[in-house]
């Protein structure tokens, strides 16, 4: 089989400080089948320019639309076979795309999941020690964390596959990573979990999610609340319960005990 294209679609608005370390880290992967398309959303600053530096498709949003509606672009103009959205703002173990690709092909599986290291919530860090495919919702969600983290960019996704369900991010709201990345998991007839396979995300002050502002987070808190009133209409809609959130939650909180006063030092982030 010819070596699959993965099409990584990374967002940027006013992300000229973070472009180039993003790009540079994109393009030192040793997986080299890659379209990197870069979706500049109406930025002011020099980001798009930065970016017409590097080998990578650039498409261009007159305003800022936000980050549901950039993904949304990037899953409209993608041509590879698999497709991962990254965050302008984070990093990749160098083995990052090769790992995944490797996992997802060979048991044929519709969403590869790494692992995560969270710069600031070290409790949220999750890595695979072995490669594990799963099929049932309840282990495909328990595996996952989902409910609680719907961190979209640690999954890669055959393309195909969003394109069959119509899966598309909510215009206009913030966590939109969750009513996008529970649903997909649902869906899927196969996931895989991948050892070697690290996604850095990087805890930034100016990011969207942490900006300070009082009438800014309680926006952020709100299309919190509605991102998990989604799901749970989802779930319930389904028939399925979510664990973490409605169902096994002494599993999380046990978890995020343990983490947080044993492993809470974790680092494990490589460049192999």
């Amino acid at each position: 089989m010819a070596t699959p294209l993965i099409t990584v679609v990374i967002p940027v608005y006013n992300g000229e400080k973070f472009i180039k370390e993003c790009l540079e880290n994109v393009l030192s992967q040793s997986y080299k089948q890659l379209e990197i398309i870069v979706i500049n959303d109406g930025s002011t600053d020099k980001s798009a320019e930065i970016a017409a530096q590097y080998t990578v498709k650039i498409v261009n949003h007159e305003k800022n639309s936000g980050l549901s509606a950039a993904r949304n672009t990037g899953i409209a103009n993608a041509t590879g076979d698999y497709i991962h959205f990254m965050d302008v703002d984070d990093q990749l173990n160098t083995d990052f795309y090769s790992a995944m690709a490797k996992a997802i092909v060979e048991t044929d599986s519709d969403i590869a999941c790494s692992g995560v290291i969270h710069e600031q919530a070290r409790y949220k860090t999750q890595l695979f020690k072995k490669q594990k495919v799963y099929t049932s919702t309840n282990d495909k969600l328990r595996a996952t964390y989902v409910g609680k983290w719907g961190y979209v960019w640690r999954y890669l996704y055959r393309l195909d596959f969003i394109r069959q369900n119509n899966l598309r991010f909510e215009v206009g709201r913030f966590v939109e990573d969750l009513s996008f990345s529970l649903p997909s998991l649902y869906y899927a007839k196969k996931i895989v979990v991948v050892p070697g396979a690290e996604y850095l995300y990087k805890y930034v002050e100016t990011s969207i999610i942490n900006k300070s502002d009082k009438a800014h987070q309680a926006r952020v808190k709100e299309d919190a609340r509605h991102a998990k009133r989604v799901i749970l209409d989802f779930a319930e809609k389904h028939n399925f319960k979510i664990p973490g959130l409605n169902t096994e939650v002494w599993r999380y909180i046990l978890r995020k005990i343990y983490m947080k006063v044993f492993r809470n030092n974790i680092t494990g982030f490589s460049q192999r």
